[in-house]
């Protein structure tokens, strides 16, 4: 049996199954508000490859961002910190 701790995904199958566009995703690492995905060197391009638990994390700050939170408070939330920084910088 394979083992599942290599197992990483591709931007858009992280997209699709988080739900959140890739443009959006790109943001959100740019600004520091998830960290910086893996990146497998293939020639000069560095392709970006999330862990199963980092596509969790955007599933769940998805889904704080539909309830209605800030970008800051759900990223907050789906880390699990308790004092929550309200910003108004929703993208």
């Amino acid at each position: 049996m394979e083992n599942d701790s290599k197992l990483t995904f591709s931007i858009g199958d992280a997209s699709k199954i988080s739900g959140v566009p890739q443009k959006q995703i790109r943001n959100w690492e740019e600004k520091g508000y998830i960290p910086k995905a893996e990146r497998l060197v293939s020639g000069v391009r560095a392709y970006r490859r999330f862990s199963p638990s980092q596509v969790k994390n955007l599933h769940k700050i998805k889904e704080f961002l539909d309830e209605g939170f800030t970008l800051s408070s759900a990223v907050n939330k789906t880390a699990g910190k308790n004092s929550i920084k309200e910003d108004s910088d929703n993208e």
